[in-house]
């Protein structure tokens, strides 16, 4: 994929994040908010030649990201995603915990979007 379809792709992936907590289905829309995060990642890294196959690349990259912007802010969001990617698996959290968790992903995402090289207007 390309940088631009991995965009799309998150953000496409936060849309339906909100679609599925709407719907009740919250370990859907959790590991939807993985995905917009990890696709935006995903972008980031395609677009800067780093390894971004692996789910530790995920990881890695946000760290990077934080270190080239000085934003501390990014990891903390970083980690909510995390939470949510876990929720898919556990589904223990309550429904305002996965609203305020897409929170923070839709908040990393207006982060992550301005380092990408390109102009392309968002989906929703």
């Amino acid at each position: 994929m390309t940088d631009q379809q991995y965009q799309q792709a998150g953000e496409r992936f936060l849309a339906q994040a909100r679609q599925e907590l709407s719907d009740g289905d919250l370990a859907q829309a959790s590991e939807k908010g993985w995905g917009a995060t990890t696709q935006m990642l995903k972008a980031i890294a395609e677009q800067r030649g780093w390894e971004h196959h692996r789910h530790r690349h995920y990881h890695r990259a946000a760290s990077r990201v934080r270190a080239e912007t000085g934003d501390g802010e990014i990891r903390r969001r970083f980690d909510s995603a995390s939470a949510l990617h876990e929720n898919f698996y556990e589904n223990d959290m309550a429904a305002d915990e996965v609203a305020e968790r897409l929170d923070d992903v839709e908040a990393l995402v207006d982060k992550l979007l301005p380092l990408l090289d390109q102009t392309q207007s968002r989906l929703f």
